[in-house]
């Protein structure tokens, strides 16, 4: 199985959205020691526009953001600090779906210094997790997503996306 992606703003075709998709969603479940090829999910490349409504509908924050998930179901560590339970393989093995916005994106890696592929696969890499799982609404989420992240991202050949950032990553 793999991830399905849908795009909605042609500007992502230039990116090689799907292949980015596939190769952070193949990455962060092999770092888990989950067999990609018996998962799915789905990853939509939209605009601003189309992320910011997603964001009021689901969260009620009335802006654009870079990604949004949708897991599957609730799969979320019972302590902060610890692995959530992962996922077993199955007929239903559906993780959720991903939203992630080509002008945020491209703002943000601007900004960054970073090429818009990277910060995407950052993005991306980031949203498997959420599906996964993972969170950062507390310190020791966040230092663990966050420590995942970087090592997932090493693995691909990107750098640390927290470096020089502030203390929380965000």
């Amino acid at each position: 199985m793999a991830i399905d992606v849908i795009i909605e703003d042609d500007r992502w075709s230039a990116t090689g959205l799907p292949a980015l998709s596939q190769r952070a969603f193949n990455a962060t479940l092999d770092a888990l020691g989950l067999e990609p090829s018996v998962f799915e999910a789905s990853a939509l490349g939209c605009d601003d526009a189309r992320i910011q409504l997603l964001n009021a509908d689901f969260r009620s924050k009335d802006s654009a953001t870079n990604v949004l998930s949708w897991p599957s179901e609730e799969r979320g560590a019972m302590v902060p600090g610890e692995m959530p339970v992962l996922p077993a393989p199955g007929p239903d093995a559906e993780l959720g779906d991903i939203a992630i916005a080509y002008d945020t994106c491209a703002r943000e890696a601007g900004e960054q210094n970073k090429a818009l592929a990277d910060h995407a696969t950052h993005l991306l890499v980031h949203a498997t997790l959420h599906l996964l799982g993972f969170d950062h609404e507390n310190d020791p989420d966040a230092a663990l997503m966050e420590g995942l992240e970087v090592e997932i991202l090493g693995n691909l050949g990107l750098p640390d996306p927290y470096k020089g950032m502030s203390t929380d990553g965000r």
